[in-house]
C-alpha cells in the first residue's frame, strides 16, 4: 500500500535533540510536520585580499568544489551559502538553490533560522549587561530569578552561559514534546518554558560538568529581563542589532519566515525532500534557538561578538576561559566551551563561534579572536550526529576547509 504524506514524514528533531518515534506516533506528529538537483552555482564576489593571488584563487576554487560535493551528497542540503571575510573584503560561495520548487538561486541575504547560534546572541546580551554592571557573572538564579525552583538557586550566570549549570533540558520533557506533537505551530509562552522541568532536580552539582542544555539560555534571557525590566526582544534590538548594524535579524514568536528566505528541507530515504521551513513556531525555543537572520547579518554579528565589541576586556577574559565541551552539532576540529561561545581548534588555526541545527537548517558562524576574519556557513537541511552522522563528518570537514581558506593556509 502506498504511504500517505503523514507516514513519509521525516523523523522530527528539536534543537540539540532527536526523538526516536514509532510509526504510529510519527503519523500523529505530522499534523503540519514537527518543528519540523541540479546545482545552481553563484559567482564569487570579485577577488578579495583574503583570497587574492593564484594560491588564494586555488583555495577558493577547491572550497567551491567541496561545497558542491556536499550539496550533491545523499541527504545533503538543497542549498548552501558560505561567506568568507577578511577585513572589508568578502567572498561568497554558494551551491544549490533557495527553493526546490521555484529553483530560485540562494544568496547571503536570504533569511534563515539561526538555530542554536541564537545562544551566542543571548551571550552578547548578558555580557553587555555585565559590562554595564547590571549583571554579574556570579549572579545566581536565587538572586535574579527567585520564582524558579530553590533547588536551582545556586546556579550562576557564568554556568548558564557555559552549559555547566546542570539545568534539566525542557526540550526533552515528555509533556513539552507531546504538546509540540499535537500542534507544531503552537504558540508557547516563551517565558514559561522552564515550567516544563521545574519539578526536576539539577543533573549535577553546578560547575562540575559540561552538559549542553537548551534551558540554560532561557534562564539567561530571563535574568536579562529581570534586571532591566525590558523584554528580551527589546534588549536584542538595543544591545545587539543596532550597534552591529543587523537590519534583517529578529526573534519572532510565530512560524512564518520573512521574505526572501532559504527553504529548509527534511529527508527520509527513498522519499523527496519535505519543506519544513515553516513547520514550527519559534516560541518553543525562544532565546535558545528562535532567532531568524541572514548569512550577511550573521557575519556582521560574529565578527563583533568574537572580538568582544559589546563587552569589557574583563568580561571577555572570563568568556574565554575554556572547558571541554562541544557545540551542537560539533564544529570543526577540537571544540571547547566558553561563555556563550566555542573555541574551534583546527589544523589551520583557531576561530571562535557557534553552531546550530534546527529542522531544515544547519549553521556555523566563527571569527578569529580579533574579529577581522570570519566564516559563515548556512545549509538548508538539519545535520547532526543523530540524524546523519556520516554527513556531519563531511560538514565538519568542509567547515575546517573553510577555516583554512579563511586563514590562507594549506
Amino acid at each position: 500500500m502506498a504511504r500517505t504524506e503523514a507516514e513519509r514524514a521525516p523523523v522530527p528533531v528539536l534543537p540539540g535533540i532527536t526523538m526516536p518515534l514509532s510509526h504510529r506516533r510519527r503519523r500523529r506528529l505530522w499534523t503540519v510536520t514537527l518543528l519540523a538537483s541540479a546545482l545552481c552555482l553563484g559567482a564569487a564576489v570579485p577577488s578579495t585580499a583574503g583570497a587574492a593571488g593564484p594560491a588564494g584563487e586555488e583555495r577558493a576554487d577547491a572550497l567551491q568544489r567541496e561545497l558542491e560535493r556536499l550539496v550533491a551528497a545523499q541527504g545533503g542540503p538543497p542549498g548552501a551559502v558560505v561567506l568568507l571575510q577578511n577585513g572589508d573584503d568578502r567572498r561568497v560561495l554558494r551551491a544549490g538553490v533557495a527553493d526546490l520548487e521555484s529553483g530560485r538561486p540562494i544568496g547571503p541575504r536570504d533569511h534563515t533560522r539561526t538555530a542554536s547560534t541564537s545562544k551566542a546572541f543571548s551571550g552578547a546580551v548578558a555580557l553587555r549587561l555585565v559590562q554595564r554592571h547590571a549583571l554579574d557573572l556570579d549572579d545566581t538564579i536565587a538572586k535574579r530569578l527567585p520564582t524558579l525552583p530553590r533547588a536551582w538557586g545556586r546556579v550562576t550566570l557564568r554556568q548558564l552561559l557555559q552549559h555547566t549549570s546542570g539545568l534539566p533540558d525542557f526540550t526533552s520533557d515528555p509533556e513539552f514534546l507531546r504538546l509540540v506533537g499535537e500542534d507544531p505551530r503552537r504558540r508557547f509562552d516563551s517565558r514559561r518554558l522552564l515550567d516544563f522541568v521545574r519539578d526536576e532536580p539539577l543533573g549535577f552539582r553546578p560547575g562540575t560538568r559540561y552538559h549542553y542544555s537548551n534551558s540554560d539560555n532561557i534562564a539567561v534571557a530571563l535574568m536579562a529581563e529581570a534586571v532591566t525590566r525590558r523584554s528580551y526582544e527589546a534588549l536584542l534590538r538595543e544591545i545587539v542589532y543596532r550597534p552591529l548594524g543587523l537590519r534583517d535579524t529578529s526573534l519572532p514568536s510565530g512560524y512564518r519566515m520573512p521574505e526572501p528566505y532559504m527553504h529548509g528541507y527534511a529527508f527520509e530515504p527513498s522519499e523527496p525532500p519535505t519543506d519544513v521551513s515553516e513547520a514550527l513556531s519559534t516560541s518553543g525555543v525562544w532565546a535558545s534557538g528562535g532567532i531568524i537572520s541572514t548569512p550577511a547579518d550573521l557575519t556582521r554579528f560574529i565578527r563583533g561578538y568574537a572580538q568582544g565589541a559589546l563587552t569589557s576586556k574583563a568580561a571577555l577574559r572570563d568568556q574565554r576561559r575554556w572547558v571541554e565541551g562541544a557545540s551542537e552539532p560539533a564544529g570543526p576540529g577540537r571544540n571547547k566551551a566558553g561563555l556563550g561561545i566555542f573555541r574551534y581548534s583546527t589544523r589551520c588555526g583557531v576561530v571562535l563561534g557557534h553552531t546550530g541545527n534546527f529542522p531544515g537548517y544547519t549553521q556555523f558562524i566563527a571569527a578569529t579572536p580579533d574579529g577581522r576574519r570570519s566564516v559563515t556557513v548556512s545549509l538548508t537541511t538539519q545535520i547532526n550526529s543523530t540524524l546523519a552522522p556520516d554527513l556531519l563528518k563531511k560538514v565538519r570537514a568542509f567547515e575546517e576547509s573553510a577555516v583554512c581558506a579563511l586563514l590562507r593556509k594549506a
